[in-house]
C-alpha cells in the first residue's frame, strides 16, 4: 500500500489536497506538523500528528517537527470558543523543551540517512522579523475577506466572544511558517487534524503567492470515543505522554478500558500492526469479547511504543497483580507485591487516625480518594469502595489496625478500576 492508501484502510486520513498523492509517488517528500506547546508534555491527542510524521517517514518521506515557540503565543482560535490564558517566555521555553524530547523518541534523527527527522521551532525565524517586516512582505498577499471566510474565524465573529486581532492573525502566522519551511527546507506537505484545514490551506496559497511554488496538504480525523465523551480524558484528566504525569499502569489500563467499538478502530489508527494481524485479532475477538483479546494487544502495543517493554513489562505486572486474581484475599499479596505496584496512587496517612480506628468516609476524604465527605459517602452508599477487596457496605463502617496488611496497608478500590494503596506511616 501507498502512504495514502494505509492512512486511509487505517482510518487517519480526513481530507486531502488535489495533487498531494501524486506529489508522494513523485519524490521524497519533506512534510511537517505543528506542536503547540502550550504545556510541558505532549498527550494522547497528540500521538495520530506523531504517528503521521512516523508513517510519513516509514514510506521514504522527511518528517520535520515543528514546535510553536513564537505562534505558542499567541493562540490558535480553531475548535476554541474563547481566547485562551497566553503563555510567559519561561513557561513556553520550558514547555518546548519537554515537548522536543518526546518527539525525539519517536523519529530517527540519523543525519547519514536522507530522510532524517528534524525539529524546528518558529520562533527562530519569527525573533527576527519586525512587525512592519511581516505586513508589508506577508500580509499583503492574504486578503482579510480569504482569513474571514475560514470556519474557525467565522465561527468565533459569530460567537458572543469574538475573536481579538492576535488570534485572528495566527492563520497568517501558521501560514507562514509553512511557506519559510518551503523556502528554506523544501518542504511541500502540511499534515494536521481536520480542525486545522483552514490555517494549513492559507499556507499553501502564501506559498502559491509569495513564491510561485505548490504544496499539499492532507489532515487527520479527529479522534471520538464510542460513547460521546473525549478522547483521552480520564477521571483524573488528559493522558500524558510523560510517565511522570500518567505512569505506564495508568496509561496501559486507558486503553484496555476501551469498548470494543473504540478498540476495533483504535488498533487501526494507533498501532503499526498489519492489516492481517488486525483482521486475525478481530476475528478472535469476537466470540468471546470478555477475554478483552483486541484491548489488550492494543494497550501492549501503545504503551510499548511511546513507553518501552520494560515500562510495559511495569504496566503488565501490577495489572496482573490487581485484576488477575481480583478474587483471591488481599492477605495473599506480599509486601513485595503491594510496594511493587507501579502506577497506582500511593498514600500516606498517620498510623496514629487508624489506631484509633476512624470512620471509613473520613479515611477516604482524608487522603484524597475522594475530593469530599460528601462524594465519600456517596460512593460508599452506592457500593462503589472496597478495602482489601471486601466492599465497604456502610458509611459507618469504622476502619482500624485491624484491617491493615502486613500490619501497615490497604489497598482501596473506587469503582472497577481506581485503585490506592494507603500506607500506615
Amino acid at each position: 500500500m501507498t502512504l495514502i492508501e494505509e492512512l486511509r484502510w487505517r482510518g487517519i486520513l480526513h481530507d486531502i489536497m488535489p495533487g498531494t498523492e501524486e506529489q508522494l509517488k513523485k519524490e521524497m517528500t519533506t512534510g511537517y506538523i505543528g506542536f503547540d506547546p502550550t504545556a510541558d508534555s505532549l498527550h494522547i491527542g497528540s500521538l495520530v500528528p506523531i504517528l503521521l510524521l512516523v508513517h510519513l517517514q516509514k514510506a521514504g518521506h522527511k518528517p520535520i517537527a515543528l514546535v510553536g515557540g513564537a505562534t505558542g503565543m499567541v493562540g490558535d482560535p480553531s475548535g476554541k470558543s474563547e481566547e485562551r490564558n497566553l503563555l510567559s517566555e519561561e513557561m513556553l521555553q520550558k514547555n518546548i523543551a519537554g515537548v522536543k524530547a518526546q518527539l525525539e523518541k519517536f523519529l530517527d534523527f540519523d543525519a547519514s540517512k536522507p530522510n532524517a527527522a528534524e525539529m524546528a521551532n518558529n520562533y527562530d525565524w519569527f525573533k527576527s522579523i519586525s512587525f512592519i517586516d511581516f505586513l508589508r512582505d506577508t500580509g499583503k498577499h492574504i486578503t482579510v475577506n480569504y482569513m474571514m471566510a475560514k470556519d474557525s474565524v467565522k465561527k468565533r465573529i459569530e460567537g458572543t466572544t469574538g475573536i481579538s486581532y492576535t488570534e485572528f492573525a495566527y492563520q497568517l502566522m501558521q501560514g507562514y511558517d509553512f511557506y519559510w519551511l518551503y523556502a528554506n527546507k523544501n518542504c511541500k506537505l502540511q499534515m494536521g487534524g481536520s480542525d486545522q484545514w483552514g490555517n494549513m490551506t492559507t499556507g499553501t496559497e502564501l506559498i502559491r503567492r509569495k513564491a510561485g511554488g505548490e504544496a499539499f496538504v492532507f489532515t487527520n480525523h479527529l479522534i471520538t470515543k464510542a460513547d460521546g465523551t473525549k478522547f483521552g480524558k480520564t477521571e483524573k484528566g488528559n493522558v500524558w505522554l510523560d510517565i511522570n504525569k500518567t505512569s505506564a499502569y495508568e496509561f496501559y489500563q486507558f486503553w484496555i478500558r476501551a469498548t470494543d467499538a473504540d478498540a476495533e478502530k483504535w488498533i487501526k489508527i494507533f498501532t503499526f500492526l498489519d492489516k492481517a494481524t488486525i483482521d486475525a485479532l478481530i476475528a478472535a475477538h469476537q466470540p468471546d469479547a470478555a477475554k478483552l483479546t483486541l484491548q489488550k494487544r492494543l494497550a501492549e502495543e501503545v504503551t510499548r511504543f511511546v513507553h518501552g517493554e520494560a515500562a510495559l513489562q511495569e504496566a503488565l505486572a501490577t495489572t496482573e497483580k490487581l485484576f488477575a486474581n481480583a478474587n483471591a484475599p488481599a492477605e495473599s499479596l506480599s509486601v513485595e507485591d503491594l510496594e511493587g505496584m507501579e502506577g497506582i496512587v500511593k498514600i500516606d496517612y498517620e498510623a496514629a487516625k487508624l489506631q484509633a480506628g476512624i470512620d471509613v468516609v473520613s479515611l477516604l476524604a482524608e487522603t484524597g480518594i475522594f475530593s469530599s465527605k460528601g462524594e465519600a459517602r456517596k460512593t460508599v452508599q452506592g457500593g462503589g469502595v472496597s478495602i482489601n477487596r471486601k466492599k465497604i457496605e456502610t458509611a459507618q463502617q469504622v476502619i482500624d489496625n485491624s484491617y491493615l496488611l502486613h500490619q501497615q496497608y490497604l489497598l482501596v478500590q473506587k469503582g472497577k478500576k481506581n485503585y490506592y494503596l494507603v500506607k500506615a506511616n
